[in-house]
């Protein structure tokens, strides 16, 4: 009886391997649409792109930087047409003083030409991005009516009731996005460009002193607006004992100085004379650091006398931490004094910081003071100088002989360290000795391997 059963269903196996094979089913799928347009809309994904990479911030900002130039220009040109009508001597000073006047109006006529084919470039610009953007509408237009589900349709109305505040209900209101702390201390906001050079010259001095420093009084003492100051290291590039004192621009270039040099000591180097290239004007007196001393003084000019303060214990001086790029350091730059909208700081470093760079504000007194104190984690030899403006720290750094980068920012208001900026600042010479920022005109004062260099500082 088993051998039977086994028997079946070995039949019934042989005869279901041995069935023939279904037939096969085929679907054909018929598309009742339109067939959409990839081409299409690659290309007007191509030209939206185009529009992006050609239509920039960057535009703005070098149009921009060129109406500043051209207003600096003529200011200044206005300036010395009046100080030459006032102090004309008919003799040297007055020939000088046209030559600078012709070269201030050659600039400003290279600066309307440039002007102009920005201008002309723009307009151009302007026309084919504008037939761009209405083909780029006409294909969207097209691209919609693909849309047969309405889910842009649908996007669309939502963010036109968002847009609309009377489509909420009475009562309901919109949760306010948090605001970002402002960047310093001023209006203008955070520095975003630098263009220049605006100003370049030797002064009275070609190519004598290497080290030095040059600028503006933020507050100057009345009709002593338009004045500059000068500082050059008479002594191995290290030491100095007097300040020079400009009454003009114009003045600075052709090296006419009143009231001359103001010593602040017969001998040099000397107790209180000038160390280090890192110095700052600022109310008429004179910051700078104390020779052989881990100090700052301040040298009045008025009463001759200097006032000085210790930094703290431990701080590196004598040129045992100065500012460095990759193949050598700038000597006797321990100390780098500085001014903005607020007054003066000072950058070092010590021994407890572990060369990491230090800033200081310092407290007008009798003696001024050291205030708050900012501790940042950027090593000090890793940059080759710092200056304020706004009550942010900006330092820079060796990029290529021509080019130097302010990539780094402390902002005291907020504590917080940036080390992107990424911006460039074109140079006369491979090397800035000290580098100041003027809040009464937004100016860059550079000295710069014997030449006097100013540069735009653009705030958004």
């Amino acid at each position: 009886m088993k051998l039977q059963v086994v028997l079946s269903l070995c039949a019934v196996l042989t005869l279901g391997l041995q069935a023939p094979p279904p037939e096969q089913c085929w679907c054909e799928l018929i598309n009742v649409g339109d067939e959409f347009p990839h081409d299409k809309l690659s290309t007007a994904d191509g030209n939206a792109s185009d529009c992006n990479r050609n239509i920039t911030p960057n535009k703005t900002v070098e149009l921009e930087s060129l109406l500043l130039g051209l207003e600096r220009r003529i200011a200044q040109l206005h300036q010395d047409v009046s100080v030459l009508e006032r102090e004309d001597d008919g003799e040297l000073y007055g020939v000088l003083s046209l030559y600078v006047i012709e070269n201030e109006v050659a600039e400003i006529w290279q600066l309307m030409d440039r002007l102009n084919s920005i201008t002309e470039g723009d307009q151009r610009l302007t026309a084919d991005t504008t037939k761009r953007l209405r083909a780029l509408r006409a294909v969207m237009e097209e691209m919609e009516t693909f849309d047969t589900m309405q889910v842009v349709r649908g996007q669309l109305s939502s963010n036109l009731l968002k847009m609309d505040p009377g489509n909420y209900k009475k009562g309901l209101k919109a949760t306010t996005a948090p605001t970002q702390p402002p960047q310093g201390t001023c209006a203008h906001g955070q520095l975003v460009n630098i263009t220049g050079p605006r100003v370049f010259t030797q002064g009275e001095y070609p190519g004598s002193y290497s080290y030095g420093a040059w600028g503006r009084d933020p507050e100057p003492e009345p009709g002593k607006e338009s004045w500059y100051w000068l500082v050059v290291m008479t002594s191995t590039n290290k030491y100095s004992n007097y300040i020079r004192l400009y009454s003009s621009l114009s003045a600075l270039f052709v090296g006419k100085s009143v009231p001359g040099n103001v010593a602040i000591h017969s001998s040099n180097p000397t107790t209180n004379t000038i160390q280090g290239p890192n110095n700052v004007l600022y109310r008429g007196a004179l910051y700078y650091n104390c020779y052989n001393q881990p100090e700052v003084c301040r040298f009045n000019l008025t009463t001759k006398t200097v006032t000085n303060f210790k930094l703290p214990e431990g701080t590196r001086y004598n040129s045992k931490g100065n500012f460095c790029q990759l193949d050598e350091c700038y000597p006797f730059t321990d100390l780098d004094l500085a001014t903005d909208e607020s007054g003066v700081w000072v950058t070092y470093t010590t021994s407890q910081d572990f060369g990491n760079l230090v800033l200081s504000k310092v407290e007008e007194g009798e003696p001024p003071r050291l205030g708050q104190t900012w501790h940042t984690s950027i090593y000090k030899q890793a940059i080759t100088n710092t200056f304020m403006a706004c009550g942010v720290l900006y330092a820079t750094r060796f990029k290529t002989k021509g080019v130097e980068e302010i990539f780094y920012a402390l902002d005291t208001v907020t504590g917080k360290e940036r080390f992107n900026l990424g911006i460039l600042m074109n140079k006369m010479a491979p090397k800035i000795q000290a580098l100041n920022y003027s809040p009464v005109d937004q100016m860059l004062h550079a000295y710069s391997d014997a030449n006097m260099v100013s540069y735009k500082a653009l705030f958004a």
